[in-house]
C-alpha cells in the first residue's frame, strides 16, 4: 500500500490549496480538449469544402511558385476531402468523450500539419493558419491526460 503524505487524501487526490491548483489545471485542460474537439470539427468541415472545390474545378487553386511537391489539384481535393471527413468523425468522438478520439486526434493533427505544409504553394496563408490550429489541437489533447474523464467532469 502506498504511503500517504499529509497533502493527499486516501484516494491520492491533493488537498487544500494544491487541490485548487489541480482543479484549475484540470479545468483548463478539459476546456482545451473541448476546444480541440470543436477545432477538429471546423478543420474537418473546411477540409471537406477545400476538397470539394478542388475536385469540382481543377483551376480553383493556382500554384504560387515553383515547389518541390507537385500534385494535381484534383488529387489534393480528394486528399483534403477524405482527411476532412475523418477529422469531423474524430472531432465528434472527442466531444462525446471517446478515449480513442484523443490518440487518433493527435495522429490526424500531425498528418494535417504535414499535408498543409505540402499545400503551402496553393494557399499559403490558410495553410499556415491550419498548421497553427493543428499544433494547438496536439497540445490540448496531450496536456489533459485523461484527468477530466477520470474525475467525471
Amino acid at each position: 500500500m502506498a504511503q500517504q503524505t499529509p497533502s493527499t487524501s486516501p484516494t491520492g487526490a491533493p488537498r487544500g490549496r494544491e487541490r485548487d491548483e489541480f482543479d484549475a489545471r484540470s479545468a483548463w485542460a478539459t476546456s482545451g480538449t473541448m476546444f480541440a474537439g470543436v477545432l477538429l470539427l471546423i478543420e474537418g468541415v473546411l477540409g471537406v469544402i477545400k476538397g470539394i472545390s478542388g475536385i469540382a474545378r481543377d483551376d480553383v487553386y493556382s500554384q504560387v511558385g515553383d515547389y518541390t511537391f507537385k500534385f494535381d489539384v484534383t488529387a489534393w481535393g480528394w486528399i483534403h476531402l477524405i482527411l476532412g471527413l475523418v477529422l469531423v468523425v474524430v472531432g465528434a468522438g472527442l466531444l462525446k468523450g471517446a478515449l480513442w478520439a484523443r490518440a487518433v486526434g493527435v495522429v490526424l493533427a500531425a498528418i494535417s500539419i504535414v499535408l498543409n505544409f505540402m499545400w503551402l504553394p496553393y494557399t499559403p496563408i490558410w495553410a499556415v493558419i491550419s498548421i497553427a490550429i493543428s499544433c494547438f489541437i496536439i497540445w490540448a489533447l496531450c496536456t489533459d491526460g485523461g484527468r477530466s474523464r477520470a474525475s467525471g467532469a
